[in-house]
């Protein structure tokens, strides 16, 4: 596990970071409370990784695709809005999760049943308007 704070204002820095530290890992889950900067940590990643289409929340589609400049899609998750975790079975979340293509995922806990037994948790707290915590851990639950 590995634990950094951070300011606003090294978010491209905590970005670099978390990319190195994920390395292969296809599955990353972002945690924390509203308002505590999954998105814009994401749109921070997906500058770094060449992502070619505008990033947004997909809060109300549940999905959205990203194309980076390597022809490699990302898929980036929001369930927010779920209530039952079965309604992801109804976008094929399992074709999504083991395409081999990256997965970005805010509010997993809203879906855990589904979650695959191998990912990259990438936990946010909120410190401050300025300040943040961030703790990154790989899971394998093989």
């Amino acid at each position: 596990m590995d634990t950094k704070i951070y300011g606003i204002d090294q978010l491209d820095d905590i970005a670099s970071w978390v990319i190195d530290k994920a390395g292969e890992e296809r599955i990353w889950v972002f945690k924390g409370e509203m308002g505590a900067g999954k998105t814009t940590l994401v749109k921070s990643i997906a500058k770094q990784l060449n992502v070619v289409d505008p990033i947004s929340s997909p809060t109300f589609g549940l999905v959205n695709h990203y194309a980076r400049n390597t022809g490699e899609e990302i898929y980036h998750f929001d369930f927010y809005r779920i209530e039952d975790p079965d309604e992801v079975l109804d976008i094929g979340i399992e074709e999504y999760f083991y395409s081999g293509n990256i997965c970005w995922i805010e509010w997993p806990e809203k879906i855990a049943p589904y979650l695959p037994e191998e990912f990259f948790l990438i936990e946010i707290a909120y410190l401050d308007t300025q300040t943040r915590k961030i703790t990154l851990e790989h899971f394998h639950n093989a």
